[in-house]
């Protein structure tokens, strides 16, 4: 008898090919379901949002047409006028109407200065009285725009 050796008469092993990334595993699918819900939650969080503050980026065009009414005739009554009763609209639309259409004076200054407490700014108190001054003053006219942009992009919607 010839003593060999029985491992010599193996063959060397033969390594298993790689594994694919596909098919993919059910869990992946799960994975990517879930991601695809959040992105369209997401999205249509997003596109409400936007539709709903539909009404500040048309009250801004508006400041934006009445500052160019004013700067082009330099009516400040009319200016002051327009101003306030934009503000009233934009203020009727994002609150209850029984609310706030009552507010008139002081009361609705302070209505539209509880909306700016974040911003540091405020409107004076002169703002109730400028609608029946001759002249208000250029400074005056753009210290009311800025503010009531602050206001028309910061005030807090009811909910």
């Amino acid at each position: 008898m010839n003593p060999q050796d029985p491992l010599a008469a193996l063959h060397p092993l033969r390594e298993p090919g790689l594994i694919g990334w596909w098919p993919l595993a059910p869990g992946w699918w799960i994975v990517i379901g879930l991601v695809v819900l959040a992105l369209a939650a997401l999205a249509f969080a997003l596109y409400r949002q936007y539709a709903a503050n539909s009404y500040r980026r048309l009250a801004v065009e508006q400041l934006q047409s009445i500052h160019g009414q004013w700067l082009a005739d330099g009516d400040s009554q009319s200016y002051t006028v327009a101003i306030n009763a934009l503000l009233k609209s934009v203020a009727l639309y994002a609150y209850p109407a029984r609310e706030v259409a009552a507010f008139s004076g002081s009361r609705w200054t302070q209505f539209l200065n509880e909306g700016l407490l974040a911003s540091g700014s405020s409107f004076p108190d002169s703002f109730i009285n400028a609608a029946y001054q001759q002249q208000v003053s250029s400074s005056d006219c753009q210290n009311l725009l800025d503010t009531a942009q602050r206001w028309v992009n910061k005030h807090k919607v009811a909910p």
